[in-house]
This record gives C-alpha cells, sequence and structure tokens, in this order.
C-alpha cells in the first residue's frame, strides 16, 4: 500500500494556507498596535489581542455547547422536541447506571491514589542522591498519549490459552506462580480496576512533580524547627510537610479530578466500553456516533459539563484565596 502523495496535497494545502492566515492575523494585530493611540494604548493592547481569542473560544467552545444543551432536548436526528426524555433514560437505563457507577468510581479512586502516589514518592526521593533520574522514571508516563497507555497496559493484562505462552506480562507471573491465567479486561468489576491503574500510572507523575516543587518550598526554618522541637518522620509529615503543601495537593486532586471525568482513550482503547467499562466520555461518543443517538449523547454531554462546572469554580475559588493570602 503505497503512499498517495497526489491525493495528500489538497491537506498539505490547506494546513499552508492556516499558517499563512495565522501569520497574517498576527503581523495586522502587530501592525495596528503599534500605531495605536498613545493615550490609553494598553487598553487597545488588551483589546486587540484578547477579540482573537475570544472570538475563537466562542466558535469552539461556547457556541457548540448551547447547540450540544439544545440537542439534548430532541430525539437522535434531531427532528422531534422530547423535552427531558433524554435525561430521564440517561437515569433510568440500567446500562448507563453502570455508567454513572464506573465514572463514580473512576473519579473516587483516581485522584486520590495518584496523589497519594505522587505525595509519597516525591517525599521519599528529595535530596536523594538519585533524585533526578527517581523523578524522571515516574514522570516518564506523562510524555505517553492516554492511547499510548492504553496500548502498552493492554499488552500487560493480554491473555493466550492455557498451555500457550503468555505475552502479558500479568498473565506471565500468574503461571510462574502456578495459577490459571485470565481474561483479564473481560471480568467485571475487575476490569474497571484494572483501566483505573492505567490513569493512576499516568497520573502520578503530574501529582509528583507539582507535590515535590511545594516540597522543596517549605522553608527550612520550619522544618528544622520541627526537628529541633524532637518530631519523628511521621509527625514531620503530619504537622509540617502535609499543612505546607495543602494549596498544592488541592490543585493536583481538582486537576486529576477533572481529567478522569473526561476520561475516554483509555477506555475506549483497551476494551471499547464493553463488559460494563463504559464512562461517561465513551458512551457519549457511543451514542452519538456508533448508535446515531445524537439527543441521548448531547444528554450524557451536558451532565459531564455539569459534573465538571463545580470542580473548576472550586479551584479558580482556591486560587483567588491564595492569592489573596499571599
Amino acid at each position: 500500500m503505497g503512499f498517495d502523495f497526489a491525493g495528500e496535497l489538497p491537506k498539505l494545502g490547506q494546513l499552508l494556507i492556516g499558517i499563512a492566515a495565522f501569520g497574517v492575523v498576527v503581523a495586522a494585530l502587530l501592525f495596528f498596535i503599534d500605531r495605536a493611540p498613545k493615550r490609553g494604548q494598553e487598553r487597545w493592547q488588551i483589546v486587540m489581542f484578547l477579540t482573537p481569542a475570544c472570538l475563537l473560544l466562542t466558535i469552539g467552545l461556547v457556541i457548540p455547547a448551547i447547540r450540544t444543551t439544545i440537542l439534548s432536548f430532541f430525539n437522535g436526528d434531531g427532528s422531534e422536541f422530547v423535552g427531558l426524555k433524554n435525561y430521564h433514560w440517561m437515569f433510568s437505563e440500567p446500562d448507563i447506571f453502570t455508567v454513572l457507577r464506573n465514572t463514580l468510581i473512576w473519579v473516587l479512586i483516581v485522584p486520590t491514589v495518584a496523589t497519594a502516589v505522587g505525595l509519597v514518592y516525591a517525599i521519599l526521593v528529595d535530596r536523594s542522591r538519585f533524585e533526578a533520574v527517581a523523578k524522571s522514571l515516574i514522570f516518564m508516563p506523562m510524555a505517553i498519549s492516554f492511547v499510548g497507555a492504553g496500548i502498552i497496559w493492554k499488552f500487560v493484562y493480554a491473555y493466550r490459552q492455557e498451555g500457550d505462552e503468555q505475552i502479558g506480562l500479568l498473565n506471565q507471573i500468574m503461571v510462574w506462580f502456578g495459577a490459571e491465567p485470565r481474561q483479564w479486561l473481560l471480568d467485571s468489576p475487575l476490569n474497571t480496576v484494572l483501566l483505573i491503574v492505567v490513569m493512576i500510572w499516568v497520573q502520578a507523575g503530574f501529582a509528583m512533580v507539582v507535590l515535590s516543587a511545594a516540597i522543596k518550598a517549605i522553608p527550612s526554618e520550619i522544618v528544622e524547627a520541627a526537628r529541633l522541637d524532637g518530631a519523628n518522620p511521621w509527625q514531620m509529615f503530619w504537622r509540617v510537610t502535609l499543612p505546607s503543601v495543602r494549596p498544592a495537593v488541592v490543585v493536583v486532586v481538582v486537576t486529576i479530578c477533572i481529567a478522569t471525568l473526561k476520561v475516554f482513550d483509555i477506555v475506549r482503547t483497551m476494551t471499547g466500553g464493553n463488559y460494563d467499562t463504559s464512562v461517561i466520555a465513551n458512551e457519549m461518543y457511543s451514542q452519538s456516533f456508533r448508535y446515531a443517538e445524537t439527543g441521548q449523547g448531547s444528554a450524557l454531554a451536558v451532565f459531564l459539563f455539569v459534573l465538571v462546572l463545580p470542580i473548576v469554580i472550586y479551584q479558580v475559588r482556591s486560587l483567588r484565596k491564595q492569592r489573596e493570602i499571599s
């Protein structure tokens, strides 16, 4: 199967046109800003730079959000107004209840465990001899996309019949200990937990980096005073380290919580949402594009937005309080 260069030329041309258009817009902004009246020039700069961003935000986010909300009150092809029927379906269908339950399990486990792992790891390797190498190892998964992580762990959970050579690491370990290989991704609810492990593996590196920076920012005077008072490592953690890095912990938990609510790639790559592993984002995609039920998919999208919104508001308020304190 050869590469169709001629077929790709129009796409390449569109890409070059897009880059050129972006350059023209930036050049025009700089030109007009430079020639803006000196009086109130700062205000003109703010307006000129924010206008394109607000325009793109409106086109790419606000308008689609409004359209999705409207579609959630219509049937699959958008031809008939059905009111709250799609939302009633979402909370009454047993399969969708499983989806909501799975999403809740993800949100409860992933932020808590990933943050805890990142915090413990940051404390253990802090100022150690091989700190840079140790941090690089746990941060590496952050450089991998969720799809890539899903493929890697799908090989870890891979299954072959008993007696055949196992290519999955987990099943090979089971065989070494005399147990039978299992189809890990087919057994519910264990398969959901195994998918959650992948998300924790990816997010623990992010938590470690942020919390490690917060630990290094703790004033040395506080640490020395606690040691002089005879505080043991356990007391140092609960009475000095944890209270000092609490704002960073909140940021990490909230950020991972939002990422977990929107998780799609891992589930789609590893199970396709089958075997009772689907979550809201995956089900939203399936309803909209696989089953052509745009109204039901839109209702799930709106519900996901409603779940994320309070977390975002809490994060913004926390950041404002921190700025006021500092």
